[in-house]
Formats: structure tokens, sequence, C-alpha cells
């Protein structure tokens, strides 16, 4: 799939009501440009798929959409065999539909957990005098503490994430060490909050405040959290968020050696 491909994706997402970011398109492409499948019918594209590969062993597939005008006829079925093709040999994860659990088991994936996305309203709390802007830290302090919440290093991805446009990156620093990490960007509708790696609850809670204080005043707020993280799931009550919708993780493989306990809002659904 080309560059402008990736926009055609973005763009069936938004028909389904995903809501991806303004500028999803250029951060996926960054993390693998040949990560992404598009399925065609006499020149026309009419299907899509993520297969992205971090350091050739983690795989994650998402984006996996077929115009609804062209469903039942086999094409997604092709496009999904291309995409597991593309990561043999990987430990391939993938957030679904809980619907489709049976279906992905099918093919070896296995349930790990539940992330359930919450909304909210943006609200200007206090910042704490803990939190800065990411632009004052340091990339490699970030790129660090991103790695205990993420299977794979993501450098590539992760500089583009951090520099959207639009997008603002908030930092927690204890003791003189970075504590916790968010980003929070403008969606088709309202903001999405994610990752959202912190060391403790308290920490989560103050990233938090700081992100839904960027967005616009009463514009929606969505934090997906994964239901493994006992913590995490304190978080949205403390806010006032209410949950929305839930994806099943699911791995091929063992689960990842990450550090859950620190990861209280997830990227992204389709790229993990």
């Amino acid at each position: 799939m080309r560059r402008e491909d990736v926009a055609f994706a973005i763009d069936l997402a938004a028909r389904e009501g995903w809501n991806p970011g303004l500028h999803d398109a250029e951060c996926f492409f960054s993390a693998d440009p040949g990560g992404f499948l598009i399925g065609e019918l006499d020149g026309e594209a009419l299907a899509c798929i993520s297969a992205v590969s971090y350091a050739g062993r983690y795989g994650f597939i998402g984006l996996y959409i077929v115009r609804r005008e062209f469903r039942g006829r086999g094409f997604g079925m092709r496009l999904w065999h291309s995409a597991l093709d593309r990561l043999a040999g990987h430990n391939i994860g993938l957030d679904g539909v809980v619907a489709q659990q049976s279906n992905y088991g099918r093919f070896n994936f296995r349930l790990a957990y539940r992330n359930i996305r919450y909304r909210g309203r943006a609200e200007h709390a206090a910042i704490d005098d803990s939190v800065r802007v990411g632009s004052e830290a340091d990339f490699r302090a970030i790129s660090d503490l991103d790695r205990l919440i993420f299977p794979e290093p993501r450098e590539a991805f992760l500089r583009q994430w951090l520099a959207q446009p639009s997008a603002s990156t908030y930092v927690s620093e204890r003791n003189g060490r970075l504590s916790g990490y968010t980003v929070v960007r403008k969606c088709r509708e309202g903001w999405k909050i994610g990752p959202l790696a912190a060391d403790d609850l308290a920490t989560a809670r103050h990233l938090y405040d700081a992100a839904s204080a960027h967005a616009y005043p009463d514009d929606a707020v969505f934090l997906d959290v994964p239901e493994a993280n006992a913590a995490a799931r304190l978080l949205p009550a403390a806010r006032g968020l209410t949950p929305v919708f839930e994806t099943a993780r699911m791995y091929t493989g063992a689960d990842p050696a990450i550090d859950l306990s620190k990861l209280f809002g997830v990227t992204t659904f389709e790229l993990g």
C-alpha cells in the first residue's frame, strides 16, 4: 500500500465509526511502510488491512475493513491471509470486536484481556506541578518508558506520534526521572488520549487532566483502558468517563513481556 492508500484505509475506518485521528495516516505509515495492504477489483480499492511488523518479531493486525457493498464475496478473507503471510513467524496481536473472538480463534488467536473505550468531556482542571509539556523532555527518556508498555521498540512511529499537528504530549517527573507520559490528539469526533503510561494511578490522573485540558472545552474525550490493569480501571470513574465500546486483545503467542501495571491507556487499536 502506498502512503495515499493509508488515507483510504483511515477514511474507511471513519465510515465505520471508529473515529480515527486527523493525522493517523502519516503516523501509521511511519511505523512500517510495507505493513498496509489494500484489496482492489479492476483497479478499484475495496478493502484494507494493516499487518505492521515491529523488529521482525512482533506484529499487529488492524484496519481490517471491506467496503459494505463488497462484503460476503471472499475479498476480505484473501486480504486476511495476505496479512497473516506477511507476519509469519511473528507473535501477532490484534484488537478485535468481541463478537469475532471465535473467528479469530480459528487462526490460533487467543484472548489475553479486554480493552474498554471510555468517553468523557474535556475539562480544564488545574495541572499538577509534576507535569510539563513533552517538548521539554528528552526523547530517549520517553522512548525508554514507552518500551515498558510496548513489546518492541517503535522509535520511528513514536517520533511521528509525538510531533503530529494539533496534538500535545505531556510528561510527569518524579525525583528527577520520568514517571509517565501521554499524548492527546484530535480525532474526527473529539479527542483521544493514548498512550497513557504512568508509574501509578495518581500520576495517570495528573497526565489525564493535562491532556483533557488541552482539548477544546466540553469536547468528547476518549481513553482506551486495558482491563487487565486493575489500577487503570479506577481512572475513568474518577474522571466521570463512561464505557462506550470494548475490544478483545488477542495474541497468537504468549502475552508480550510488557508492564501492564504502567499501561493506563492504549495508543491505538489499529497498531496496538
